[in-house]
């Protein structure tokens, strides 16, 4: 792709980052060059969030629904799994499932309630009376 020829299509990510390209000058030599996104990334981009914003609107009515604990909603939220959350808990993965139960969630004690506080960088009062 010649250097005239790099997209410069803007994407959410315009204020954040710019991605290197590399390029052909004038004299036919590659060169690094930043373009600020193209449209077909763009759209990309677009529809993944889009999905991750389905996947937490589904923990928000699921929490709400009393069908799983504030635990699930938050995960969703800071886009964590099973397998990263228990790396900043400790907890295993079987545990955080068991966790994600209402009944079990009301029982847990502050202190390993803090530690999932921790890993969603939320105060602990707002872990446990989140309510939508």
């Amino acid at each position: 792709m010649k250097k005239s020829e790099l997209p410069q299509d803007e994407s959410a990510l315009v204020n954040f980052t710019r991605e290197v390209c590399y390029v052909k000058n004038e004299e036919g030599n590659y060169q690094a060059e930043l373009s600020t996104g193209w449209e077909v990334k763009t759209e990309a981009l677009n529809s993944a969030w889009k999905d991750i914003e389905e996947r937490i609107e589904e923990a928000k009515l699921s929490v709400k629904k009393g069908e799983k604990s504030p635990i699930y909603y938050f995960m969703e939220l800071r886009l964590m799994d099973l397998t990263v959350l228990a790396g900043y808990t400790g907890f295993w993965k079987f545990q955080i499932k068991r966790h994600m139960k209402p009944a079990v969630f009301s029982k847990l004690s502050d202190k390993k309630l803090e530690k999932y506080a921790a890993a969603f960088d939320v105060e602990l009062n707002e872990l446990k009376n989140t309510q939508f």
